[in-house]
């Protein structure tokens, strides 16, 4: 596996989203790596860009946005679970790409266990119907990877140092789906929502 550079956080959003398809975010924990293939993400514009925390401008809550590419951004939603985005764009301007579900690849007993789904060692963890309820979707898929605002927002997820890291394990994606980004209000029209095609792990519509 090769872990991703700065440089290829670099860049508009929307190459990041669709660029991130099939790459794997990493987890170390002392009980072992959690591991998931992103396989569907959203890209969001800054300041140009109703819908991003960024629009409004600099804050203490989304400084991380106008900051280095490659850093994860954590907020909290709906009273009940975080999001994980990464930085992009150079130091400065804001935009960012949030990672709206996972397809468990490794340490997936734990990831369930995280998620507080009970018989996870009764439960054949091959099952698409059980894996879906570990990582389809921003807020279970943060959950399973034991992902939290407090521990990890303005982490870097391109250095070796990280327990929280993106990395390219030689997936290769053959069909990319593009749709209008979904549980927003404001500029959801926009074609920023990008998913792998027929994969039975991303979250809502899998379809235009």
């Amino acid at each position: 596996m090769t872990l991703l550079k700065a440089e290829f956080f670099n860049r508009d959003p929307r190459r990041v989203a669709r660029a991130l398809l099939g790459k794997l975010l990493v987890r170390k924990t002392p009980r072992g790596i959690l591991a998931g293939r992103i396989v569907e993400t959203e890209a969001y514009l800054g300041k140009n860009d109703d819908a991003a925390h960024a629009a409004a401008g600099k804050t203490a809550r989304n400084a991380v946005l106008f900051g280095p590419p490659g850093h994860a951004y954590v907020y909290f939603i709906y009273g009940n679970h975080y999001c994980l985005n990464v930085s992009c764009l150079p130091d400065g301007v804001p935009g960012c790409v949030l990672l709206r579900a996972l397809e468990p690849v490794s340490g997936i007993e734990q990831m369930a266990e995280a998620r507080g789904l009970d018989g996870a060692k009764q439960i054949d963890l091959r099952k698409i119907s059980f894996l879906k309820k570990i990582s389809s979707g921003p807020g279970r898929m943060a959950e399973a990877m034991e992902i939290t605002r407090e521990r990890d927002n303005g982490k870097s997820l391109v250095s070796e140092r990280s327990d929280l890291r993106l990395v390219d394990g030689g997936y290769r994606v053959r069909r990319v789906t593009v749709t209008p980004r979904i549980g927003i209000v404001k500029s959801a029209e926009l074609p920023l929502r990008y998913f792998i095609a027929r994969n039975p792990f991303v979250s809502g519509r899998r379809v235009p």
